[in-house]
């Protein structure tokens, strides 16, 4: 069910058009991962022969010159009432540029719900999510079939992201079901993190204008609360996730299912994990200009080098038979803070250089200052970002920590292994897809994993990494290269998209 025997790999036949509807892509505006896929994956699935147009809203930290947004005459001024609020909108159009393909963008523009304001989803002052988030998402959900409409552009298939855009195909299939400008087109809804789900009172489902069926638990209302998320779940042909494993986990394991594992496990038949790839233009030690040398599994000693530049950033001494092992990553006890903060002291025994770069929960703030003033010269920590110095940090790293409590896809432990910076990782989502554990005997796998999610576990797996690295040498290499022989291209992972799209509209 999760694998893809049976679909094969189609790279021509049939083009298809594929509307994909987002609240952030980069290079314009960005949070988090989701902004990355939204922007990679378009761009592949173009490369390939496709057709692909992308939504997204145009948030006030959006440089309309810098991208050249233009308004386009049939799209500019057109209305809806969300409750009792007549909204007033427009559908302004840029492209996506990438190295070998550009793909048509359009920005909804609204300057009350999204032109005022820099930060996407909450106020940066409190912290607190903006009140009318309901408001603002409905009117995204709802502006996908005004830009068809209006277009004379229909789809084959609408690729949804996340909770902000989970309405869309609950519209597909009530409000619009019976208008033959829709009746063909299909829906396919990604997780990117369940954690995220866009809850809101009951007295927001009269905003959506769907029908009164609906207002229900078995309609989008989960624990008498509207649940975006949920009406994705439910109302979308087919569901993907960002790994195989967390595919599972979610339906099966009540913790990481948050509450929505009894419907994801009603649908599993139609839940697919697909691993996001990484784009390789920015994140390879071949081509990465943001490193000191670059570098290849064929010219490892040259790593070296972006040891030594990074011993230098951070005001160290470079020892090549002292591992440096690093993190980064968001500061908060779902990425695995607590077993850090837990075994701290324990990490401090060890013959290591410790770097973190990350932002997050207060509380890891001040813990990481004030461990890296009492030692000050084993743990090293920039508190903020710096997409520079992460770059860095990959290439200059003997290994990478990432003991998350769940992680549905990640990027990192990717990024580690193409630059022979060896993981070590817990066994859940997209690390168990990702990291083998490496097999002294076979020689085969590529990092180092823990299963149970304990302080004790992870140390006992970061000694082993040590004790290998200080101890054998040569097989460290062949750990190293293994790694870096990896392939986590967009390709492979557009191609398993476009099966799963080929499978809902043949």
């Amino acid at each position: 069910m999760l694998k893809f025997e049976g679909l094969a790999i189609m790279s021509s036949g049939k083009k298809l058009k594929i509307l994909f509807a987002t609240s952030e892509v980069v290079p314009f505006i960005k949070t988090g991962g989701l902004a990355d896929v939204s922007s990679a994956l378009p761009q592949r699935l173009q490369e390939m022969g496709h057709f692909v147009r992308i939504i997204v809203p145009k948030y006030g930290a959006i440089d309309e010159r810098k991208f050249k947004i233009h308004e386009v005459v049939r799209l500019k001024d057109l209305k809806f009432n969300i409750g009792e609020k007549e909204v007033v909108f427009s559908l302004r159009s840029s492209f996506l540029i990438g190295p070998k393909t550009r793909v048509q963008i359009y920005f909804l523009d609204n300057p009350e719900f999204y032109g005022s304001r820099h930060s996407l989803y909450s106020d940066p002052l409190t912290n607190e999510d903006y009140p009318d988030n309901d408001e603002r998402f409905i009117l995204l959900s709802l502006a996908v079939f005004e830009l068809i409409n209006k277009l004379g552009w229909t789809p084959d298939i609408i690729h949804c992201n996340d909770w902000q855009t989970g309405l869309i195909p609950a519209y597909l299939k009530s409000t619009y079901k019976n208008d033959p400008t829709y009746n063909s087109i299909k829906t396919i809804f990604t997780i990117h993190n369940l954690g995220f789900q866009g809850i809101f009172p009951r007295t927001t489902f009269a905003k959506t204008s769907l029908p009164k069926e609906l207002d229900s638990e078995k309609g989008i209302l989960h624990k008498g609360k509207v649940n975006f998320l949920k009406s994705g779940l439910l109302f979308s042909d087919m569901i993907t996730t960002v790994s195989e494993t967390y595919a599972k986990e979610i339906y099966q394991n009540k913790e990481l299912g948050m509450g929505l594992e009894d419907v994801l496990k009603k649908r599993k038949k139609d839940l697919y994990g697909i691993i996001n790839g990484i784009d390789e233009t920015l994140w390879h030690p071949e081509v990465d200009t943001k490193i000191a040398q670059k570098y290849s599994s064929k010219t490892l000693e040259l790593k070296k080098e972006n040891k030594q530049a990074l011993a230098d950033n951070f005001n160290f001494t470079y020892d090549e038979n002292v591992p440096v092992i690093s993190m980064i990553t968001r500061l908060y006890d779902n990425k695995g803070l607590d077993l850090i903060e837990k075994a701290f002291a324990q990490l401090m025994k060890l013959n290591i250089r410790f770097i973190l770069l990350g932002t997050g929960d207060k509380k890891y703030h001040k813990f990481f200052k004030t461990a890296a003033s009492k030692y000050h010269d084993k743990f090293f920590c920039y508190i903020g970002f710096d997409e520079s110095l992460a770059h860095l940090i990959e290439a200059g790293s003997d290994m990478f920590l990432m003991p998350s409590k769940f992680e549905p896809c990640g990027l990192n432990q990717m990024y580690s292994l193409m630059y022979g910076t060896v993981p070590i990782v817990r066994h859940t989502g997209g690390l168990a897809d990702t990291v083998k554990p490496f097999n002294p005997k076979s020689k085969n796998g590529n990092g180092f994993v823990f299963n149970k999610y304990s302080a004790t576990e992870m140390m006992s797996e970061v000694k082993n990494a040590v004790k290998l690295y200080s101890h054998n040498p040569e097989t460290w290499q062949i750990i190293m290269r293994n790694g870096m022989k990896e392939n986590f291209s967009w390709l492979n992972s557009s191609k398993k998209y476009v099966d799963l799209y080929k499978k809902l509209t043949d």
